[in-house]
């Protein structure tokens, strides 16, 4: 299948990447600059040189192709408005290959904190109260839905939750604060983070775009339901030396992070049935039980980088 991949170099993206190209698939990637266009050429891939928040740069390649995966997130100011943008142009793209009578689908990345505080376990179909960093997003994911009704272009959403693994995200740094002998916990830590493994992501992705009646939405965690307090006690026990854990009041995380800290702070139950009734199983069930795992991961892609 040729897919069109944005965020290529990034850290879903390029986990995204390695799995479509375990699956042989024909991948063109978006890229900003000529280095990484080098870096993903070496590998097969076909580089498109552009910009998301410049369409003409990248739409007849999304065009040309069988999908489109959309994993890149601008992380300026401007973000929520490029990434519109980037869908806009997307969709289209997909919108003019389904009228000319050959295969379109787009999948596109959300993420679990458009839930909010969750009550009980959630599954696909659970009330959206996004917290403030992500309120964005569920008009976002309006457009690519309403874009599906018919099922030509086929749309799908996939909402990752905290992704752990290799050297990058929110799991990555607390692995480098333990480290570095102090870890803060936004909170009490007794709040629920929904997490997954970042090549048990790329697989859904691949499952998604390949899959011919993959539509709607799609959450994607390992559905462990660590506690947040559990998961750097593993941590913190794994270290060299134990580091300290302090715990930072949600006011005095706010005051230092913005909305960042009220996301940290989220309390998620989350379910993935629609996920795994496509046969997508998780091989990692928990980051508390693979901590020695993960530093070894870490600590050898770093030496290679």
């Amino acid at each position: 299948m040729r897919i069109f991949l944005t965020g290529a170099t990034g850290y879903i993206g390029s986990a995204v990447l390695d799995a479509l190209l375990r699956g042989a698939h024909e991948v063109t990637a978006l890229v900003r600059d000529p280095e990484k266009a080098d870096r993903v050429s070496l590998r097969g891939v076909h580089p498109i040189i552009g910009e998301l928040a410049k369409p003409t740069s990248y739409a007849a390649a999304a065009e040309a192709c069988d999908g489109i995966i959309h994993t890149a997130k601008e992380e300026s100011k401007r973000g929520p408005k490029v990434d519109r943008q980037a869908i806009e142009a997307l969709l289209g793209a997909s919108i003019r290959r389904a009228a000319k009578g050959q295969s379109a689908s787009f999948v596109y990345t959300s993420g679990l904190w458009v839930l909010g505080n969750t009550s009980g376990a959630s599954a696909e179909d659970a009330p959206l109260r996004p917290t403030p960093l992500a309120e964005w997003r569920p008009e976002h994911e309006k457009l690519v839905l309403d874009a599906g009704r018919g099922r030509n272009p086929r749309t799908a959403i996939i909402r990752p939750g905290i992704v752990y693994g290799g050297t990058r995200g929110i799991v990555a740094d607390l692995l480098k604060d333990a480290a570095n002998g102090l870890v803060r916990v936004i909170g009490d830590g007794q709040n629920h983070w929904p997490c997954v493994y970042h090549r048990d992501l790329a697989d859904l992705y691949v499952k998604v775009a390949t899959h011919a009646e993959a539509s709607g939405i799609f959450h994607a965690n390992d559905e462990a339901d660590e506690k947040v307090e559990d998961i750097v006690e593993a941590i913190a026990a794994q270290a060299k030396m134990r580091p300290d854990v302090r715990h930072v009041p949600i006011t005095e995380a706010r005051s230092k992070m913005g909305p960042y800290a009220d996301a940290l702070a989220l309390n998620q139950i989350v379910r993935s049935p629609r996920a795994r009734a496509l046969g997508w199983t998780p091989s990692l069930h928990s980051i508390s039980g693979n901590v020695a795992r993960l530093n070894e991961e870490y600590r050898s892609k770093r030496e290679a980088a």
